[in-house]
């Protein structure tokens, strides 16, 4: 299982890899949920890091329904990110009725072979997920999704979840758990529902406070429960 920690600046990213994540997804305006991230950061983040970064590309928080401007900006911005060695972008659009924007979708994927593709929590706006996640496995590009199984936090929607991580198991994507967890649940959540990856924000930070740094402490022990869970299916 790897463990995917929000960082939203360098200090973050790196205290996050030195408490033993396995990757970085790199945003700023975290209280807004992550959006795109400035040129700066991302090319000091993929110089100084040595495990993967993700770049939210996501340039406001109005909503995840988006215009021909915001499109043409996401453009420039998924450009820049691939440009700059990050190893993936963390994506996602919907129609103004809820559903996946293909539209959108081939127009801002058509340019981003060699990196990985996230389709993000828009995707927890979406009422019927199992038909969306056969939906976005038509397109080779995208290689996980971020969701809490809906609305909710993900540890209350462990049965969704699940759902989603056994109908996943046959397209080729892999279901990014996240929105809620944290360390003292995560144990029960991971054999609850057989993911294969953890996303974790504010519970990995300093007094659980979004807009604390990183505590690499906490990393620490999310990572060692994987490693324990990891050495229980092995041993």
């Amino acid at each position: 299982m790897k463990l995917e920690v929000i960082a939203t600046n360098l200090t973050d990213a790196l205290l996050a890899e030195q408490g033993g994540a396995d990757r970085i997804e790199l945003v700023t305006g975290i209280l807004e949920g992550g959006l795109t991230p400035g040129p700066g950061l991302i090319k000091e983040a993929v110089r100084h890091l040595h495990i993967p970064v993700h770049v939210m590309v996501r340039p406001h928080s109005q909503s995840f329904v988006y215009d021909e401007n915001d499109l043409q900006t996401m453009q420039q911005d998924i450009a820049f990110i691939k440009e700059s060695g990050a190893a993936g972008i963390v994506v996602g659009a919907l129609t103004s009725e809820g559903k996946v924007d293909t539209a959108a979708l081939d127009l801002l994927l058509q340019d981003v072979a060699g990196i990985n593709v996230t389709f993000h929590r828009a995707f927890d706006e979406i009422e019927d997920q199992l038909a969306a996640l056969q939906l976005l496995a038509r397109y080779p590009q995208i290689n996980r999704i971020l969701t809490s199984g809906g609305p909710l936090p993900a540890p209350k929607s462990v049965p969704q979840i699940k759902r989603l991580t056994e109908a996943a198991q046959s397209t080729g994507i892999c279901i990014l758990a996240g929105y809620g967890l944290s360390v003292p649940v995560l144990q029960d959540f991971a054999e609850a529902t057989g993911v294969e990856e953890v996303h974790f924000g504010s519970a990995l930070r300093m007094n659980g406070d979004n807009l604390q740094p990183v505590d690499p402490g906490r990393v620490r022990a999310a990572k060692q429960i994987i490693h324990d869970l990891h050495q229980g299916m092995t041993g």
